[in-house]
């Protein structure tokens, strides 16, 4: 693989590795890549040991802290994950979610001035407004916390010459400790078949529709950004197809031979996510790159995860 001729050997610094897009990403960029991964966690509980990956723990809202951590790993890439990213949470802790996705970043880019030829990938969300449009209405605040990231983030690149790629990924789903709707429906399933609880399981929307991708199509899509992407640029991440919930539920109950029971809810534009147009990640697929993992395969493993828990899914 061409990036792999870019990373490989290289120093990666990536925050929110505890996390379900960070653990595949120490995965890939250790083991595929080659890379020397420093992986940014809260606390060094219950992680992984992954060949090529040492952990950190750091606080990102502590800036001296972080400058302290960024000069002892004196990184040649930057991976930021760190961040919250639950709509419906963001509407009882908006505040937190301006410090972690806002705040933090800024003080990451800080950090990274005293290495100007590092490249830097921030990750936001398709949720997040497009800058180019005249009127900045956010339908919750994870999307405005992730639409003032992307603000700063160009800002700042502008401001201070450093090298800033954003990615913005859409549903991200697949194996691993996501709270993800499919996910969450994953762990329900197994727990009715461990003999749990057989209460019904609800979802917002029958009509609403997504884009999912698999969380190891975006990591790979990451890698390729921050060998060949271009400063300053916008890239979506995403399938290009639209599933409705509805759609997705009736695949995974299938793939699972699962009776499970689903209520179906109203929309509420409290906690249902943005309206989006379908998008075409075409800008990074000129870098060579395009999902290849099936929702059937990204489903499928789902439940293979939640199975091989056995005993600790609760």
């Amino acid at each position: 693989m061409d990036e792999r001729r870019f990373l490989q050997n290289r120093v990666i610094l990536i925050t929110g590795a505890s996390g379900f897009t960070g653990g595949h990403a120490c995965r890939y960029f250790a083991t595929e890549m080659g890379m020397h991964v420093a992986a940014l966690v809260r606390k060094e509980v219950n992680l992984p040991a992954i060949d090529g990956v040492h952990y950190y723990s750091c606080d990102l809202h502590d800036g001296q802290q972080l400058r302290a951590v960024v000069k002892e790993i004196a990184p040649d890439y930057v991976l930021h994950l760190g961040g919250r990213n639950s709509v419906s949470e963001s509407w009882e802790i908006p505040l937190t979610y301006m410090e972690s996705n806002v705040m933090s970043t800024l003080y990451l880019l800080d950090a990274l001035r005293s290495f100007p030829s590092c490249r830097i990938l921030i990750v936001g969300s398709r949720l997040s407004f497009q800058l180019s449009t005249s009127s900045y209405r956010s339908p919750h605040p994870y999307s405005l916390s992730k639409s003032l990231q992307k603000i700063v983030s160009c800002s700042w690149k502008e401001l201070f010459g450093q090298s800033i790629i954003l990615a913005e990924p859409s549903n991200l789903i697949g194996p691993g400790p996501s709270t993800g709707l499919c996910s969450l429906m994953g762990k329900r399933i197994v727990q009715v078949e461990q003999g749990g609880t057989r209460e019904p399981f609800l979802i917002s929307s029958r009509s609403d529709r997504r884009d999912f991708l698999d969380v190891r199509d975006a990591v790979q899509a990451y890698g390729i950004l921050l060998s060949n992407g271009l400063s300053g640029e916008v890239y979506p991440i995403c399938s290009g197809t639209e599933r409705s919930l509805e759609e997705m539920t009736k695949m995974m109950l299938t793939i699972a031979g699962s009776d499970l029971a689903v209520l179906w809810g109203e929309d509420d534009p409290h906690l249902s996510e943005s309206k989006s147009t379908p998008i075409r990640a075409e800008f990074i697929e000129h870098l060579g790159w395009k999902a290849r993992i099936s929702s059937q395969v990204s489903l499928t493993d789902i439940i293979y995860y939640f199975r091989a828990m056995k005993g600790e899914v609760s």
